[in-house]
C-alpha cells in the first residue's frame, strides 16, 4: 500500500511541476510581449515628439505642453491634427503661437458661461 501511495504522491508532484513550468513559461512570453508594446509605444512617442518639435515654434510648443497639463484631451487632438497636416504636406512654415491659438479655438468646444445670480 505505502508503494502505490508513494507513486500517486510521486504522480502529483509530477503533474504540479508540468503546471508551474506551464505557467512560467506563458508568464515569459507575456512579458516579452508587453516589452516589445511599450518599446513601440515608446518608439511612437519619440516620433511623434519630434515631428512636433519640427513643425511648432518654441512658444507655441510651450502653448501645447501648458494645454497639455489642463486639458490632454484637447491637446491630443490638436497634435494629432498637427501632425496628420505635416504628413500631407499641407505646412510650409513652422506654425506659430497665433497660429495654434486660431487652431485651438477652432477645436476646443464652445466654453459654456455661468451666471450666478443672487436673490
Amino acid at each position: 500500500m505505502a508503494y502505490g501511495e508513494d507513486s500517486e504522491l510521486a504522480e502529483l508532484r509530477r503533474r504540479r511541476m508540468q503546471q508551474i513550468q506551464e505557467m512560467q513559461s506563458s508568464d515569459a512570453a507575456t512579458a516579452q510581449s508587453y516589452a516589445a508594446q511599450e518599446a513601440e509605444m515608446a518608439r511612437r512617442d519619440q516620433e511623434r515628439t519630434e515631428i512636433l518639435r519640427r513643425i511648432l515654434t518654441t512658444e507655441a510648443r510651450e502653448r501645447l505642453a501648458r494645454i497639455r497639463l489642463a486639458k490632454p484631451d484637447v491637446a491630443g487632438a490638436v497634435e494629432q491634427q498637427l501632425i496628420a497636416l505635416a504628413a500631407s504636406g499641407r505646412i510650409q512654415r513652422a506654425i506659430d503661437d497665433a497660429t495654434l491659438r486660431a487652431l485651438l479655438e477652432r477645436i476646443a468646444p464652445e466654453r459654456r458661461e455661468i451666471r450666478i445670480t443672487r436673490r
